[in-house]
């Protein structure tokens, strides 16, 4: 085992050494010293105590493993909100970015001045609390299966105090009887076979895949989407790059009207939606 580094410098050498990327070392060390990047550049020589040094030596071993910063950090941005987040949440990704937006567009433009919301598999509540702190007149509801990751949405809201109502349980359950404006959700869908699955071995599987095709969460949502819609409501959902195809299939089968689709950071199909007319 490497000595323990005894000085900024030291630190982000044995990061280098072990191969992190510069940036996620400097936020792995600004974070344990509580300073920022700028500060480390003029301080390269500042001791470092024997608590951070052993913290940041173990650090920097989970994340050559494969652990997202995200979850060594505690936290990641998101739509401009900076959410606490734990292996029992997916990491937000900027490409979820793209469901919020097109989301805030219909919340602008074509909803109730208090429009009804609901996000299906909220993890961290990143998509319900950007819609929420974005468009502060809609009235918001989240729902995750898992207690863990509610528990993290909830500290999220009350953090932030954003008004969000949680509930827990399997995607329609929870909302018998209830109807939205407009129904959001980025559910499982990477399929089980999947050759980039074992990269993400650190976040959660059961918010990552289905198995099978990875289809089946967003038959599941598009089949039972009808019931809890108003007339005009939307559904959106993101899916994978390769399956907008039978997402939009599914929508036009259903029942859905002015099918669309919306592309990620990198051009790629991301999310589709529909609107239910009633």
């Amino acid at each position: 085992m490497k000595p323990l580094p005894g000085d900024v410098r030291a630190a982000l050498q044995l990061a280098q050494s072990l191969g992190l990327d510069r940036l996620d070392a400097q936020l792995l060390v600004a974070a344990a010293v509580q300073q920022n990047r700028a500060w480390l550049i003029s301080h390269d020589d500042a001791v470092l105590s024997p608590e951070v040094a052993s913290l940041l030596t173990g650090q920097f071993a989970q994340k050559a493993a494969g652990t997202p910063l995200a979850y060594l950090l505690g936290e990641k941005e998101f739509h401009g909100l900076l959410l606490k987040v734990t292996p029992d949440t997916l990491v937000p990704r900027a490409d979820t970015e793209t469901l919020v937006d097109w989301a805030l567009e219909i919340l602008q433009t074509q909803a109730p001045a208090q429009a009804r919301v609901v996000d299906l598999g909220t993890g961290s509540g990143a998509i319900a609390l950007a819609l929420k702190a974005s468009h502060p007149e809609a009235l918001v509801e989240a729902l995750d299966l898992s207690h863990a990751a509610l528990a993290v949405a909830q500290d999220n809201a009350r953090r932030l105090g954003l008004v969000v109502a949680f509930h827990q349980g399997d995607w329609w359950q929870p909302l018998a009887g209830q109807q939205f404006d407009l129904i959001v959700s980025n559910p499982p869908y990477i399929a089980g076979e999947d050759p980039h699955l074992p990269a993400l071995r650190h976040e959660p599987i059961g918010a990552l895949t289905p198995g099978g095709d990875g289809l089946s969460d967003l038959q599941a949502l598009i089949e039972g989407a009808p019931a809890h819609l108003q007339p005009g409501g939307w559904l959106l959902l993101e899916h994978g790059y390769d399956q907008a195809e039978p997402v939009a299939q599914a929508l036009r089968q259903r029942g859905f009207s002015d099918l669309a689709m919306r592309r990620d950071l990198g051009s790629q199909p991301r999310v589709s939606g529909g609107r239910w007319l009633g």
